[in-house]
């Protein structure tokens, strides 16, 4: 590679990496004071969080969120940023994707030899990255969440047969439990203590944490408030449900892990077999696609084929529990 060329690369790399680490820095610096000021005032609702862009000190942040106010979009973005608990800004969440589709179309056209098509694909992968880490970072915090509900709920029904208040309930599932359940507790009684009625706090936090099993925890408690009953004695055969749920769903992650890992396997070879010889005979490799129409023939039908033999293996090894 030409020395220029890979100048530019490194350079054009470092500068993405240091955008985003600017961004993450903002991040954690904006959670600290939200922590102090949050031991004063509570946290904030997340009906005020969802409504819309909350301004922020990032000037390329707030000139998103000027363009982008009263978008619908934006809302549905937002709600996502929540249920990832990623303390970003829509404006700033948009910016860190236009950092990414430049960033990705700039290092496929410098790394390829100034081809447009590897500037394309570079520029789709930014595309799809951040919300790949969005979805990433909501599957694994819905999965904390439910295998630690069913030691939540047993936690609210021994408050309840103690003499709490289902709110002193989830105050004690807020100060004892780990995240993220203790903090959508916490804010679901803060939420409260401001003002909202405990339905619209729980409604609250189920658009946060999009859960069967909450779901069904939610509907138990304002259906109780609403004809009455013994609230713990429906919890507590909840809890047992859910634990079953959770067990069950283990073993069968357990059973399945293999043929996910083939899945895996079998999709990312030929890809890395590909990149492989790109980086160590690239005018070998690329005479699939520099030579004849039939070399991108082959290479959409291969995409095609394994994306398809991906989609087919995770079919059958996802089991609804």
């Amino acid at each position: 590679m030409d020395p220029t060329r890979i100048v530019v690369v490194v350079t054009v790399v470092i500068a993405i990496i240091l955008l985003v680490i600017g961004i993450v820095t903002s991040m954690s610096e904006r959670g600290e004071v939200e922590k102090r000021l949050q031991s004063f005032g509570g946290a904030e609702s997340a009906t005020a969080k969802e409504a819309g862009p909350i301004k922020r000190a990032s000037p390329l942040g707030e000139a998103f969120n000027r363009v982008l106010a009263g978008r619908s979009f934006t809302s549905k973005i937002s709600t996502q940023l929540a249920r990832a608990d990623i303390k970003l800004t829509v404006g700033e969440y948009l910016a860190l994707l236009v950092i990414a589709i430049v960033g990705g179309g700039a290092i496929g056209y410098l790394t390829g030899g100034q081809n447009i098509i590897l500037a394309i694909l570079g520029a789709v992968g930014g595309y799809f990255a951040p919300g790949i880490y969005v979805g990433f970072m909501q599957g694994r915090r819905l999965n904390q969440f439910n295998d630690q509900l069913g030691d939540t709920i047993n936690l609210l029904v021994n408050g309840l047969r103690s003499g709490y208040s289902i709110l002193q309930a989830m105050e004690a599932v807020g100060h004892e439990l780990p995240q993220p359940v203790s903090g959508e507790f916490d804010r679901v009684v803060k939420e409260v203590q401001l003002g909202l009625t405990l339905e619209q706090s729980l409604q609250n936090m189920l658009r946060r944490v999009k859960s069967d099993d909450l779901d069904l925890m939610v509907t138990a408690i304002n259906v109780q408030r609403e004809v009455g009953g013994n609230l713990a004695e429906i919890l507590e055969v909840i809890s047992h449900t859910i634990r079953e749920r959770v067990r069950i769903k283990g073993e069968v992650r357990v059973l399945t892990a293999q043929g996910m890992l083939t899945g895996y396997v079998i999709t990312g070879l030929p890809i890395a077999i590909t990149l492989l010889l790109y980086v160590m005979n690239r005018e070998y490799i690329s005479r699939l696609w520099s030579g004849h129409i039939c070399g991108w023939v082959m290479i959409a039908a291969g995409v095609i084929l394994i994306s398809s033999g991906f989609i087919i293996i995770q079919k059958i090894v996802h089991i609804e529990v």
